[in-house]
């Protein structure tokens, strides 16, 4: 991947940094509400802009409170986005006009050794002229007027990031390796899942070394799905971590709607994810849930049972937790279940290497011939049912794709087979065939000749 410059976009609450973000970035990746101060983490894509590459840092509202608050840590997040950049994009609202907190943000950006660019979005119009006059007054120079809402005034925007951010023509840029080389090589998509307060971000600051994320005692605190990349032991890692997800009937409220479904699309995106219980609650319907729903997608699941370094009687709460994966999750047998402290980062280096294993099995591809042997021997130790009188005649199995693996059973009668049958030859595939605990899909396919039966 290209050593990017890096962007950072600040500003007061609601002043439309995310919107611009995603305008940016492309796609809908931060989420976005009227009302202020949706972004908490600063949430990191890479963008282009008239052909001008860089890396973004979405960041959340700029607020003058006390450090140990909510607010104040949200502050700091956006104090070390700021610190990171090439280049910072100061936002503000051109139609509210400048307020004492936009003249705040000024005095601390003047303090900064990061060159700082004016931007007066929400320009579009007249409703913004009194207020683009007015931000002459922050010492930034003219601003940049644009609308990330409807794409207006991108183009200015270029002009006043080239000098930061224009590449060295002679620096190499590295090439995306082919899907095969970037499948095996390419970096691990970890998700981490869970309900709220499991200690999600918590445990990523661990894995990170670093307060990366924010953490506290308020449950809820992530909200968008935030991902970081990421090296462990020379291997690149892609982190993610989601907004808790809680039962379903409890979520009335517009924006944690908006979250929970940004961590389902973040679940649709990983590889392998890791289903982080709280050992000081156990395991809960909802967590069942949860992961029901990464297997359903087929995604590759991990169970990590965090605050370890608390737990009581744990052996026996380990083995009633296992036990109940085995009832609750009857598809995958097996499931990896760790442990681990994201405050002492005990464990974490077994979850990353189970991870990688993990993914390793998720995209194994088996040989038509070493597949055939198998199914042959199978079928023979354990031969298919005749519903009826009717024998059903399987001929030949073969693995259709990988990334979660498919198999596609080609036979007469298949319509008929039972489904304890399939479960079968799902769970051998799985045992004789090294796909481990990884979810596995078998499709049925009948002869195009009706003769052929």
């Amino acid at each position: 991947m290209p050593n990017l410059p890096v962007v950072a976009i600040i500003g007061r609450p609601n002043v439309g940094k995310s919107t611009l973000f995603n305008r940016l970035v492309g796609k809908k990746l931060a989420l976005v509400d009227d009302r202020p101060g949706v972004t908490r983490d600063r949430r990191e894509g890479d963008a282009s802009l008239i052909g001008l590459d860089f890396r973004v840092i979405d960041t959340a509202g700029y607020e003058d409170q006390d450090a140990a608050s909510l607010p104040g840590r949200m502050r700091q997040q956006t104090e070390a986005a700021v610190a990171q950049a090439d280049v910072a994009l100061f936002l503000i609202d051109a139609r509210a006009g400048i307020v004492p907190l936009d003249e705040e943000i000024a005095r601390w950006l003047r303090g900064s050794t990061t060159p700082i660019v004016l931007v007066a979005n929400k320009a579009e119009g007249r409703a913004g002229e009194a207020g683009i006059i007015e931000a002459l007054a922050l010492g930034f120079g003219d601003p940049v007027e644009l609308s990330a809402e409807h794409g207006e005034g991108l183009s200015e925007l270029f002009e006043a990031l080239l000098p930061h951010v224009e590449r060295d023509a002679d620096a190499p840029i590295e090439e995306e390796p082919e899907d095969d080389e970037f499948y095996e090589h390419g970096p691990l998509k970890l998700a981490i899942i869970g309900r709220p307060n499991a200690g999600k971000s918590t445990l990523i600051n661990k894995i990170l070394g670093e307060d990366r994320l924010i953490t506290g005692p308020e449950a809820g605190i992530t909200r968008d799905s935030i991902a970081i990349d990421w090296s462990w032991q020379g291997r690149p890692v892609r982190l993610i971590d989601t907004a808790g997800m809680r039962k379903k009937a409890l979520v009335q409220d517009k924006l944690e709607k908006l979250s929970v479904a940004d961590a389902l699309h973040a679940i649709d995106f990983a590889e392998v994810v890791v289903l982080l219980l709280d050992a000081t609650r156990g395991l809960e319907a909802q967590d069942l849930r949860i992961a029901d729903a990464a297997l359903q997608e087929g995604r590759a699941l991990i169970v990590a049972i965090n605050k370890w370094d608390v737990a009581e009687n744990g052996s026996s709460l380990f083995n009633g937790i296992r036990g109940a994966l085995e009832d609750g999750l009857s598809q995958v047998k097996g499931l990896p279940v760790l442990t681990v402290s994201a405050a002492t980062g005990k464990g974490i280096d077994t979850m990353i290497q189970v991870a990688f294993e993990t993914r390793e099995a998720w995209s194994r591809r088996v040989g038509t011939g070493e597949l055939n042997r198998w199914f042959e021997k199978a079928v023979d130790a354990n031969p298919p049912p005749a519903p009826g009188g009717k024998r059903i005649k399987l001929r030949y199995l073969t693995q259709a794709k990988t990334r979660p693996p498919g198999f596609v059973l080609f036979g007469t009668r298949v319509d008929q087979l039972p489904m304890s049958y399939q479960r079968y030859l799902i769970n051998g595939i799985r045992r004789d065939l090294g796909f481990g605990a990884v979810p596995v899909r078998l499709t049925l396919r009948a002869p195009k000749n009706p003769f052929d039966r």
